[in-house]
């Protein structure tokens, strides 16, 4: 499977092998010393350490019902009459398909698949960078993607990446991406970011947005043995970032909430002070932020009208 996708979480490959999340890391640490592949939090990927960088096919296919979780959630964020920046990557791309319902919104982007999400949005303006295509993402890079985002000014950027930590912030194994960037979150008031858990961790050759500059995380629930993953929440929280949390599961009570902003009462995150409810935000501190799922709610109830 890894050698087909270029990567895949544990959570998937215990559900294809019909064994335990225990089984699988067992078995994955003694696939990794014999050089067969890298271990990652939360899953697996090819050889290759800091500057390997899986293409699109590969990355659509790892952690798919996360980045769909997720990108519910990140959407909720998002009101009529906005104008924001998003960056490549396959989770952005599902954030772009969900915006398309979105009146008044103009996106600005160096992706071609988030542009191609929303080509047929009538309510949605898009707006595309300069630069040169970089095949592996479908993205626009270089020189004339950075100097057409100079003097923009919006609301928020929500970028995904290759890895996030407390430490370093966002990073990604491309120099040119990681230019890119930078480039769009300093057109933006507000960054969040979107990161399933197999990134939480994970650190990457180029930073691209250093942890005091992200305002918010939206990412999904680890598993409950990923003590690092959720260690790596705690110290993001405690550096002031808000973090929201998207459940992939259905909820076991209370009001009915859109996909991927469900409760996950069933699996609290292992963060200590306290846990976060699916679609709740973390501040500073580990204490939960005053803004809940309210927003969610009413753009919910918008988009079935």
């Amino acid at each position: 499977m890894v050698r087909a996708n270029g990567a895949v979480s544990l959570r998937e490959l215990a559900r294809v092998v019909q064994t335990s999340e225990v089984t699988v890391r067992r078995d994955v640490r003694a696939l990794e010393a014999e050089g067969l592949l890298d271990r990652r939090h939360g899953g697996a990927v090819l050889p290759g350490g800091f500057t390997r960088e899986s293409g699109f096919p590969q990355k659509s296919h790892l952690a798919a019902a996360e980045k769909t979780a997720i990108a519910d959630v990140a959407a909720s964020l998002v009101e009529e009459g906005e104008a924001i920046v998003v960056g490549a990557g396959t989770t952005t791309q599902e954030l772009a398909r969900r915006l398309a319902r979105v009146p008044g919104l103009t996106v600005v982007t160096n992706s071609l698949l988030v542009a191609q999400a929303l080509a047929h949005a009538n309510r949605v303006e898009v707006v595309m960078t300069g630069g040169t295509l970089r095949g592996s993402n479908y993205a626009l890079v270089g020189s004339g993607a950075e100097q057409s985002l100079q003097g923009l000014r919006v609301s928020r950027a929500f970028l995904s990446g290759s890895g996030l930590t407390a430490e370093r912030g966002l990073s990604t194994s491309n120099m040119l991406s990681a230019s890119v960037d930078r480039a769009l979150v300093q057109a933006a008031a507000e960054v969040v970011v979107l990161a399933d858990h197999t990134k939480l961790g994970a650190d990457t050759m180029f930073q691209t947005v250093p942890t005091d500059v992200i305002t918010r995380l939206v990412t999904d629930e680890p598993p409950a043995h990923d003590d690092r993953a959720a260690t790596e929440l705690q110290a993001l929280a405690d550096q002031g970032v808000q973090i929201a949390v998207a459940g992939t599961g259905a909820a076991t009570g209370g009001d009915q909430l859109p996909p991927g902003a469900r409760p996950r009462r069933d699996m609290p995150l292992p963060v200590q002070r306290g846990r976060m409810a699916a679609g709740q935000f973390r501040g500073p501190g580990g204490g939960m932020a005053a803004e809940t799922l309210e927003r969610t709610a009413r753009v919910a109830d918008m988009r079935r009208r």
